[in-house]
């Protein structure tokens, strides 16, 4: 694709124009349709794309300019789950190799001591993290709210501030607690009122609609095993009243459907639609034990689905997630990163090589492609967060959030016929630049924020502090 740009001498300079990619890939349309242009350029201005174009295409002036000369560009990858708040516990020992539930209940009685300045400093290190592997926006899935601990979301807002990603958190919540039939202790629930009520003031004070936000706000009580049916109700009636986006975990793991079947009469799927959740504004993390059927019901409802391969295949939940069933039924599915320690390495880039060879598993040698993969990991995170042609993709008008990948050296020597499939076929590969609304945050490699060594050092502090506690 190429957008007419006018003389230099009529035009002002754009702020940023990343120039010279050896392959500049757009995702402006679905796998084959979207544009890939050799040489290619990208223009951004007050934050969104304003031009793209090929070698043969006139470049327009630029206050700053990125030399893509053996790269590849392509649009910021998308995060549509993660618990940035479990990188305190990172590689827990105590409970590495358990079922998702021993590693839940191990790691409960430590989440109890988080804290807002806790959650500050996971949000703030986990999200340069992210950065550091192609991440451009993230949805974070923050569900625990210790007694005492204060208000943890605005804490992690305040952090996506300062770092300067694009940032999806959501209202998570327990409320069924062991006593009950739960997982979690007396002391990580709240009641249902709270909780709703904590939702909509959330919502009032940070939810930002307008096109281009940095931030958009969902609501996403945990899991059917640790939530009351009606506050999932309670929920969706909410969501739909402040038209905002609802999230939760379904269909992880066996267990899941053995809790359900015997908690509720009937599967994770059918619970959920019991609960009003069956529809385009719902996207669940996992998604791995569904049937054909439920496949099906998925893709037609528009229900996104979070693929976290990384940590599925680490905590062992028995299956792989159908992704391209689910895409092939019209489900929207993304990339997740998942949280520490079902998955202790954040990158996005690495969720998207095993996305790789996990569907070709799957589905045999053309199950899955770096060119789809790629589609997964942008528009589909993209249409998941309810941001389809906005984030996600290199078109005019959408957001200026690129990544530079240098494809150079050892790991690529002899990789010259497709730099897509090179991306994921070769490596391990990092950005040289991530850039966020036009603003670089990854620059040669390093994130651009001076304060990164005092905050790892007291995230070290919290960290040790929590992991103490019994």
């Amino acid at each position: 694709m190429s957008v007419p740009v006018a003389p230099a001498s009529q035009v002002s300079p754009v702020d940023l124009l990343i120039s010279g990619a050896r392959l500049l890939v757009t995702c402006d349309g679905p796998v084959g349709a979207g544009s890939e242009l050799p040489g290619g350029w990208v223009a951004i201005s007050g934050g969104a794309v304003v031009a793209v174009g090929s070698s043969t295409d006139p470049v327009p002036p630029a206050t700053r300019t990125i030399d893509a000369t053996d790269c590849l560009v392509t649009p910021g990858l998308v995060n549509t789950h993660h618990h940035l708040f479990q990188n305190l516990t990172r590689s827990y020992a105590p409970v590495l190799n358990g079922t998702l539930f021993d590693w839940l209940t191990g790691l409960y009685p430590r989440w109890t001591g988080i804290d807002e300045e806790a959650s500050y400093l996971a949000a703030w290190i986990g999200l340069v993290e992210l950065a550091l592997g192609g991440c451009t926006t993230s949805a974070d899935h923050l569900y625990i709210a210790p007694r005492g601990g204060g208000d943890l979301w605005s804490a992690q807002i305040a952090a996506a501030a300062e770092v300067g990603l694009r940032f999806h958190p959501t209202r998570g919540s327990m409320t069924v607690s062991v006593k009950d039939g739960g997982l979690p202790p007396d002391n990580l629930v709240e009641d249902d009122e709270a909780v709703l009520a904590s939702c909509e003031r959330l919502v009032r004070r940070h939810h930002d609609p307008a096109p281009l936000s940095m931030l958009r706000f969902s609501l996403a009580p945990c899991a059917p095993f640790n939530v009351s049916p009606e506050l999932m109700r309670a929920t969706a009636e909410l969501a739909e009243r402040l038209d905002v986006r609802l999230h939760t975990h379904l269909a992880e793991d066996p267990q899941d459907e053995q809790y359900c079947l015997a908690r509720f009469g009937r599967r994770p799927l059918d619970q959920f639609a019991e609960v009003g959740w069956l529809g385009p504004r719902a996207w669940v993390a996992h998604g791995i034990h569904f049937d054909p059927g439920e496949i099906a019901r998925l893709g037609a409802a528009g229900v996104g689905v979070a693929h976290c391969p990384s940590s599925n295949m680490i905590l062992g939940g028995g299956g792989i997630c159908p992704v391209s069933d689910l895409r092939g039924a019209g489900a929207p599915v993304g990339l997740g990163c998942d949280g520490s320690s079902s998955n202790d390495a954040a990158s996005l880039w690495l969720e998207a090589r095993t996305a790789l060879l996990l569907g070709r598993q799957r589905s045999g040698p053309t199950g899955m492609t770096a060119r789809q993969v790629l589609d997964i990991a942008t528009r589909g995170g993209a249409a998941c967060l309810g941001r389809a042609g906005e984030i996600g993709e290199l078109s005019p008008g959408a957001a200026g959030d690129v990544v530079v990948w240098e494809q150079t050296g050892v790991a690529f020597a002899g990789a010259v016929s497709d730099p897509v499939e090179a991306w994921l076929r070769c490596g391990p590969s990092a950005p040289r630049e991530t850039v966020v609304a036009g603003r670089v945050l990854v620059e040669r490699g390093s994130p651009v924020h001076p304060g990164l060594p005092d905050v790892l050092r007291r995230h070290g502090e919290v960290s040790r502090r929590l992991q103490r506690q019994s």
